[in-house]
């Protein structure tokens, strides 16, 4: 049904479009733009394309929208929609279409369609305000009434919170969350303390927070807002693997970010620096440490990153400087005869330099073992452990990620698990384990430590037990880790207290390996060779749109065609960046076109701009404590085992073979994994690995990044792209170290111990 309004004078005013939203076809979740089509009730199955902000329609719902006609020259006539409200259904084919769209959970199109038989058109009526009696109908039993009940409820509330959030165009699932956080206190918190939406609630960052501020009028240079501007600063910066920022770096990135005075911003740090007088934390913390090049700079940290810093540094000398020996047997071991032992397990000599790690971790309380890939670090490792093991010493294994964790117990044939959940995180991030309840543990050996940053390495030194052997094993060539810090790289600083070895030597048998020799050849700066490769292959693709599209069809048809892998188990595409045609974010929707199609038998969720089905490769984006036996953690991968639409929840069989389910408003935690960014790759190994490197992602290409991704290939590493982009990357190294002062601390602390 539709109308065009006109005022007095005779002016055409909005026109005014009813009818139900039938489904969502695009819906960009950061403004709310929406691409839909609705039934007007003109018959003949006629459905209309509506375009706007549409923030918060469900599928289902009858709409009153204001708007504009107009015509698309692909799609035809369409209605742009200004601003919309909800109406209820009055007929009860409306009020069965609207209950089983999902929109109301716990009940689909069946059970719409008994509550609509027995109630008729006082149907939504008897839900509102006698719920109770939805017992009545057949198969409707106490516990399903209540949930329908809450759920009813619940979608008021938020709707609620929505048409409140709708003049500042926040997304739907951010105001699901603001109401799950706050609950009914939600209108108040936005109007009267926006700036805690960025600390509170997950995927509401500073900018999004200030919108509403403005929105609900908190003045341009309120104090609030500088400081609350200063900590997203600091924040980005940690995010962006800082664990500081120096104080000139951040005042000036604060007065781009606010557009204030830069004396109102230096003010408002100081403020922020003091301590409260309650005795409780300051805002941020001030201490000079030494810059880059050794000058001492004014550093300004967030609260926990300076504990963490601090804490870190003198857990790893209290482990290292420790009297107490877990593992004495090792301090006067007659090593021929160990070494003769340990060759009868495992069948082959150890190299110099391998023989030299065995020893140091055996008998020093904290090691680092580094080198890149044929390099023998898997069979140092499984030595320690194997010889460790003959000792009768408890040893304990973990990685970062699920895969890592899954590859470190296939090398040495002991339970393995990723350190999240050795240190059982709680709600919160506190662990189970920690300095007052150690780890029960002789020996603790860490894989892929390049991925370990600073919270979580903190975490898992304080559960050490003093007179325990910590061993860090990782290639420090290799991206740092995607939290802050760089805890390899220090640990391996020059003048580090803490004892290394670096295998450097590439074994024969590794030097069959294209992906091996390359790996070292990138990064050495050289150009990876592809000619008579049987595992290391190129695609030359100048265009950057045509490269993407390559890569599909190789990631997808020709590899599993020639190699007979399965293209969602074995195969990964690694991108340098997320945007662009050759992207992780494009080639995830056309690499679920060709390996995950959508199937009219098959239910699906729209949620956002993504599509989710049944056998989708996908990942966690965030840490999230409270899902799962101990967390799902940024990086997690897994596969969509199942998709309820009536109780509005999928199920992920995670990589660590843990089934977690969930809620159709939680969705916007996971994200597809058919393609991944080569720094969310880190700690993975696949059998292949497929790389777009184009110079569309010229700002990206740097050295590192190009070695990570081809040493996460086991078997086949295969380039998509222009030998342009591919000398950028391997010409590019990385610029400059990220700010952090845990080499320094660990360097000063000790001295001063040694002086001592």
């Amino acid at each position: 049904m539709a109308q065009q309004a006109e005022n007095p004078t005779g002016e055409r005013r909005l026109a005014v479009l009813e009818g139900v939203l039938e489904r969502i076809t695009y819906a960009n979740e950061e403004n709310g733009y929406t691409v839909a089509r609705v039934d007007t009730g003109r018959g003949a199955g006629d459905l209309l394309t509506v375009v706007g902000a549409l923030l918060g329609a469900q599928v289902g719902e009858s709409l009153r929208m204001e708007g504009r006609w107009g015509s698309h020259p692909q799609y035809g006539k369409q209605f742009t929609v200004e601003n919309y409200t909800t109406l209820l259904p009055a007929t009860v084919q409306g009020i069965r279409r609207y209950l089983g769209s999902g929109l109301v959970k716990g009940i689909g199109p069946v059970f719409a369609d008994r509550i609509t038989q027995h109630f008729g058109l006082d149907t939504l009526k008897i839900i509102e305000e006698e719920p109770k009696r939805l017992i009545e109908v057949p198969g409707l039993g106490p516990k399903r009434t209540k949930k329908i009940a809450d759920a009813w409820e619940e979608q008021k509330a938020i709707k609620e919170v929505m048409l409140f959030l709708q003049t500042v165009e926040v997304s739907t699932s951010i105001a699901v969350r603001i109401y799950k956080k706050y609950g009914d206190a939600s209108i108040s918190v936005v109007k009267n303390q926006p700036y805690r939406l960025a600390a509170d609630v997950w995927g509401i960052g500073f900018l999004t927070a200030d919108k509403i501020a403005q929105s609900v009028g908190i003045p341009h240079d309120s104090p609030e807002r500088v400081k609350a501007g200063l900590q997203y600063a600091l924040s980005q910066a940690t995010d962006q693997g800082n664990c500081y920022l120096p104080e000139e770096r951040l005042i000036a990135d604060a007065v781009k970010l606010l557009q204030v005075d830069t004396g109102l911003v230096i003010e408002c740090l100081a403020e922020l620096a003091e301590v409260p007088e309650d005795g409780g934390d300051p805002g941020v913390v001030r201490e000079k440490v030494p810059g880059e090049h050794g000058e001492k700079v004014t550093a300004i940290y967030l609260v926990p990153f300076h504990r963490a810093e601090l804490s870190l540094s003198a857990q790893l000398l209290r482990l290292l400087r420790t009297d107490e020996d877990r593992m004495p047997g090792f301090r006067d071991v007659a090593w021929d005869k160990a070494l003769a032992w340990l060759k009868g397990r495992t069948g082959a000599d150890l190299a110099p330099e391998q023989e030299a790690a065995v020893k140091l971790a055996l008998t020093e309380k904290v090691a680092v073992l580094t080198g890149g890939p044929g390099c023998g670090k898997s069979f140092t490792v499984r030595s320690v452990v194997e010889l460790a093991r003959a000792k009768k010493a408890r040893v304990v294994l973990a990685a970062p990620t699920g895969r890592a964790a899954k590859r470190l117990a296939e090398l040495t044939g002991a339970e393995a698990s990723t350190v999240h959940r050795l240190l059982e995180l709680k709600p919160g991030g506190d662990a189970a384990y920690d300095k007052d309840r150690p780890l029960q543990a002789d020996l603790v050996v860490v894989d892929e430590a390049s991925m370990l940053d600073l919270l979580l390495a903190n975490k898992l030194v304080k559960a050490v037990p003093p007179g325990a052997h910590l061993l860090f094993v990782g290639d420090v060539d290799q991206l740092p880790s995607v939290g802050a810090g760089e805890v390899l790289r220090d640990l391996l600083a020059e003048d580090s207290p803490i004892p290394a070895v670096r295998l450097t030597r590439v074994f024969r048998q590794a030097q069959q390996s294209g992906v091996v020799t390359n790996a070292h050849r990138i990064n050495s700066g050289q150009h990876p060779v592809t000619d008579g490769m049987k595992d290391f292959f190129l695609f030359v693709e100048d265009d950057t749109e045509e490269a993407g599209r390559l890569t599909v069809d190789v990631a997808a048809r020709r590899i599993p065609a020639r190699f007979g892998l399965d293209p969602r188990r074995d195969v990964q595409v690694l991108a340098p960046m997320h945007r662009g045609p050759a992207g992780a974010g494009t080639l995830n929707g056309l690499l679920q076109q060709a390996i995950t199609p959508g199937r009219p038998d098959l239910p699906e969720k729209r949620f956002g701009g993504r599509v989710f089905r049944v056998g989708d490769k996908v990942t966690q984006i965030r840490n999230n404590y409270e899902k799962g036996e101990n967390g799902v953690f940024n990086g997690t991968v897994g596969v969509v085992t199942s998709l309820d639409p009536v109780d509005q929840r999928l199920t992920v069989l995670t990589d660590e073979d843990e089934e977690v389910p969930y809620e159709f408003d939680e969705l916007d935690e996971l994200a597809h994994a058919y393609a991944v960014t080569i720094h969310r790759s880190q700690g993975s190994e696949y059998p292949a690995v497929v790389i777009p490197v184009t110079t569309g992602a010229w700002m990206m290409l740097q050295r590192n990044l190009l070695y990570t991704a081809v040493t996460r290939a086991k078997k086949l590493v295969v380039l998509v792209g222009s030998r342009k982009a591919i000398g950028q990357a391997v010409r590019t190294v990385s610029a400059g170290r990220r700010c952090t002062a845990l080499d320094f601390r660990l360097i000063s602390k000790n001295d001063r111990s040694n002086e001592s």
